[in-house]
Parts: structure tokens; C-alpha cells; sequence
């Protein structure tokens, strides 16, 4: 097994933990963070503050239960793909959903450099209605 993979497992399984720091840590000081358009935190964060204010937050904050499960972990040398599925309570509307993902994260070095999600967003959005 390579770094990669064993790297982006701790990733989810910190954040399945709620180990944020742990998250971060996964993180280059330049990491790109790509969340999906449509998703309620869509655009591109650069760092990992951004990430932390702009997804990690909101999520943290605006959601119950809110998880990022990986029922696969898939390892392609420098780039590590996540299938699964996220799940939560939306608090707003106290409305519960279902969606699967894809991530695709880019490393170097042992770092994420590159992370992008790939979501059914309309699924999403039905929950924050």
C-alpha cells in the first residue's frame, strides 16, 4: 500500500473522527480545494484556512451529522480517488439526505495538493429547500 492511500484513509477516517487539525495537517500550505458547482460551498479554496472558514466550518456549523463516508479508496500513484457517500441533516430545514462521490486527490510529497469533488448536487440542494 502505498503513502498515498495510507494518507488519504487517515484523511477519512479523521474526518469521520472529527479530527479537523488531522485534516488540515493532510493538507500543502497551497492546496487547491474544488468543491463541486451546485454544491452549497462551491468554488475553489487555496490553502488550508480557506478550506477550514469556507467548507469545514459550514459544514460543521450548518449540518447534523454531517459525514463524507468512503466505501472505496482507490490508488493511482501521485492522484488517490474516494468513492462513497455523504450523508447528514441539513439544520436549516432539518431535512436528511443521501449523495455519492467521487474525490480525486493529486499528492506530492505526501500532501494533498489538489482536491476535487465530484457530487449529485441536485440532491444536495434538495435538502437545503
Amino acid at each position: 500500500m502505498s503513502k498515498n492511500i495510507e494518507t488519504i484513509r487517515g484523511l477519512y477516517a479523521a474526518f469521520a473522527k472529527g479530527d479537523i487539525p488531522a485534516v488540515l495537517g493532510a493538507m500543502d500550505p497551497q492546496v487547491e480545494w474544488m468543491e463541486a458547482e451546485g454544491f452549497p460551498y462551491a468554488g475553489t479554496y487555496v490553502g488550508p484556512d480557506a478550506v477550514l472558514q469556507g467548507v469545514f466550518m459550514r459544514l460543521g456549523t450548518e449540518w447534523d451529522g454531517y459525514q463524507a463516508a468512503a466505501d472505496e479508496v482507490l490508488d493511482v500513484g501521485d492522484t488517490v480517488v474516494g468513492l462513497g457517500h455523504y450523508s447528514g441533516r441539513y439544520k436549516a430545514t432539518g431535512k436528511e439526505f443521501r449523495a455519492p462521490f467521487a474525490h480525486v486527490f493529486r499528492l506530492r510529497d505526501g500532501k494533498i495538493v489538489k482536491f476535487q469533488q465530484y457530487t449529485d448536487t441536485a440532491v444536495v440542494q434538495a435538502t437545503l429547500r
